[in-house]
């Protein structure tokens, strides 16, 4: 497909400042179920609103509903999925595999897009997502130039890559600082956006989980000789004038137009400390760090009115053919054609005789094609006319009118998405004999004592002795594929392909890339952490992924966990420090070497609270300040099939002490949490 400049609208003026500035799509949320929940956004009719106004000058518009839902919200769900399909959305953005699965059963042909949430970096991914439906997917923002062209060389699927706005500090889909932290959830669209507040490094100051942002405007052809088909802006909490700069620099990227004063304006009005390249080009380090300085605060106001000029007037954007019949003795006609549409208006009379002056060929070209003030502008005009006749100009003008008001109409059309109906119905789910399952960061935390654990989860790396040695002691063993893939698929494919030869035959996947990968090399899947289950729906995709059993989000409360319907096995974590974020640029590197680090950091915020950081697979952790502790709630946890114990940076002393006092269910010692067990996450 052709590229398109794809362009945030958190509210109807900037979807107004996108489209006048030349974007080919945008992207906006409706009231619930979107990640940019504190955005003005847009209710049933505002939808259907934008919708009209944007196809009627050849503009797509793309819905999101790309956040977790609850069983409760199931229902809310649909309604907006039906309102979508109602607007003649052009496609639905999702990050809910739960959700994906709805969208299908009730309405097949909606196009279906992955939203960069889903955390896909890989074309077994992206194989996956196939299988599911989906024509498109967000890339995260983490992968390299490289690996992108890899990625496109391999699939037909629409890729679809930011180039401008703002960077988050963790891939997309795998932060829980917010929800954890505050109680407000980046995957439920209120993200607080902590990693902007101060954390420094071991004691010394600074913010180093503050990104600056990503700006790739001048990169686009690059972008897509790499198989970029869709240039997408972040912003959609961002004012109208941001939405304009960015899309007008953009538009002048991709026609090789050097304008300093757009380049300049854009970083005016919105920058942290400039912008960086570094993901895309694979240069990761300190040049990537900046936050939101008082002087970049300063330059915005400079530039909001010249900015505002960009989008005063409606831009002639289409194309339009007419042809007018003005002959004697029969009504004056005009047909209108544009976008593989036409119209055919017939006026109320026939031209009259001239007195004097006669209207001629040219005088009839020339009125006929006026279109100023519409999106339309005049290409070919035809005349088939009888000479000396004349008409007024009001005629000739209303003629016109008439003829582009009812193209626009033609244009706009009427949705041809079918939704049928859809009501919530669960099984209920009854667990069988609590289980603890046991994840291991490192092969040497690994006790030689498990007694009470029926499945050890072991890092990619292990020796496949110690997965002989572990199914000796009737332990089952579940090989992680990291979340991190970033061009390392094969590698993955590789070593499991090994280990299979040991015995271990089950992977647990923590994004979708890893059902992909698992499936290559011949490995049944369970989804663990990472995966986001958090309704029944989501419940069943997974097994129709070919889960044997689910991890749920530790940001589902117990109380809706117990209530989850269907057959597959599931579990919470009841042990662990909860990996607040994974991020490909280490927050550590921006103060110290990883010689200087010795995997021993932390980072602290502003009241002394320490963040342990911990990094393999080409990726760092930051995880929470203290354990999640569940292990003396079992009795809360109904309908549940397991507990998982999720070790990061303890020792194998503490790893054997610690599965100890979780199975006989000890109070906790020390500091500890709760999670989001006990609270309703915003």
């Amino acid at each position: 497909m052709p590229s398109e400049i794809l362009a945030p609208a958190g509210s109807f003026d900037a979807l107004v400042a996108a489209v006048r500035c030349g974007a080919n799509a945008v992207y906006l949320g409706g009231k619930a179920f979107n990640a940019r929940r504190n955005a003005s956004n847009f209710g049933d009719e505002e939808l259907k609103k934008a919708v009209d106004y944007c196809h009627a000058r050849n503009v797509k518009v793309y819905l999101t509903l790309n956040t977790l839902a609850s069983d409760s919200e199931l229902s809310t769900a649909y309604n907006a999925i039906r309102s979508a399909c109602e607007s003649n959305v052009d496609a639905l953005i999702l990050q809910d595999v739960g959700l994906a699965a709805l969208v299908r059963r009730v309405c097949l042909s909606v196009p279906l897009h992955a939203s960069t949430q889903m955390s896909v970096q890989s074309i077994e991914g992206i194989r996956t997502l196939e299988k599911m439906g989906f024509t498109r997917v967000v890339l995260p923002r983490e992968l390299s130039e490289k690996e992108i062209a890899e990625i496109s060389a391999q699939t037909d699927m629409e890729l679809e890559h930011f180039v401008h706005g703002a960077l988050c500090m963790c891939v997309s889909g795998q932060c829980l600082m917010s929800s954890v932290l505050g109680g407000r959830s980046g995957n439920r669209g209120l993200c607080a956006q902590p990693c902007r507040l101060p954390f420094g490094i071991n004691g010394k100051g600074g913010n180093n989980l503050s990104l600056k942002d990503n700006s790739l405007v001048e990169e686009l052809d690059r972008l897509e000789r790499a198989g970029i088909c869709s240039f997408k802006i972040e912003g959609r909490m961002k004012r109208p004038e941001y939405v304009a700069a960015a899309v007008t620099a953009c538009k002048n990227s991709l026609n090789n137009i050097n304008d300093y004063n757009i380049s300049s304006s854009l970083r005016a009005v919105f920058s942290r400390s400039g912008f960086t390249k570094g993901y895309f080009e694979g240069k990761l380090g300190k040049d990537m760090f900046g936050t939101r300085q008082k002087e970049d605060v300063e330059k915005a106001a400079s530039v909001l009115s010249g900015l505002q000029r960009l989008y005063d007037n409606e831009n002639p954007l289409i194309p339009v053919d007419f042809r007018l019949t003005f002959k004697e003795n029969q009504p004056i006609k005009l047909t209108a054609s544009a976008l593989e549409k036409t119209v055919e208006i017939t006026g109320e009379r026939a031209p009259e005789k001239a007195l004097n002056k006669p209207l001629s060929e040219e005088d009839l070209t020339q009125r006929i094609s006026k279109c100023g003030g519409t999106q339309f502008y005049a290409n070919k005009t035809e005349v088939d006319f009888d000479s000396g006749l004349i008409v007024s100009a009001g005629a000739l003008n209303a003629l016109r009118r008439d003829a582009l008001a009812a193209l626009e109409n033609e244009i706009i059309g009427e949705s041809s998405y079918e939704v049928s109906d859809f009501e919530f119905e669960k099984n209920p789910h009854f667990a069988a004999k609590f289980a603890y399952h046991a994840r291991f960061f490192k092969e040497n935390q690994i006790p030689d004592n498990l007694n009470g654990i029926s499945r050890a989860i072991l890092p990619i790396e292990v020796s496949g002795e110690t997965v002989e040695r572990l199914a000796e002691a009737g332990i089952e063993t579940a090989i992680e594929i990291p979340a991190p893939v970033f061009g390392e698929s094969e590698k993955y494919i590789n070593k499991l392909t090994e280990l299979k030869k040991h015995g271990v035959s089950l992977a647990w996947v923590c994004t979708l890339d890893g059902v992909g990968i698992a499936e290559k090399a011949g490995f049944d899947v369970a989804f663990g952490f990472g995966t986001n289950i958090f309704n029944s729906l989501s419940l069943d995709e997974a097994e129709k992924l070919g889960a044997k059993d689910s991890l749920l989000s530790c940001e589902i409360n117990l109380g809706d966990a117990n209530k989850l319907g269907g057959d597959i096995p599931r579990g919470v974590m009841v042990y662990g420090r909860i990996p607040l974020m994974l991020t490909r640029n280490c927050p550590v590197k921006n103060k110290l070497t990883c010689a200087e680090c010795r995997s021993e950091s932390v980072l602290v915020d502003r009241m002394g609270v320490e963040f342990p950081v911990i990094c393999k697979n080409g990726a760092s952790f930051i995880l929470n300040s203290r354990s999640l502790w569940a292990a003396d709630k079992k009795s809360e946890m109904r309908n549940l099939d397991f507990g998982l114990l999720y070790f990061t940076n303890e020792n194998k002393s503490e790893c054997e002490g610690l599965i100890a006092a979780c199975i006989g269910g000890d109070t906790p010692q020390g500091e500890f949490t709760r999670g989001l067990y006990f609270k309703n996450v915003l």
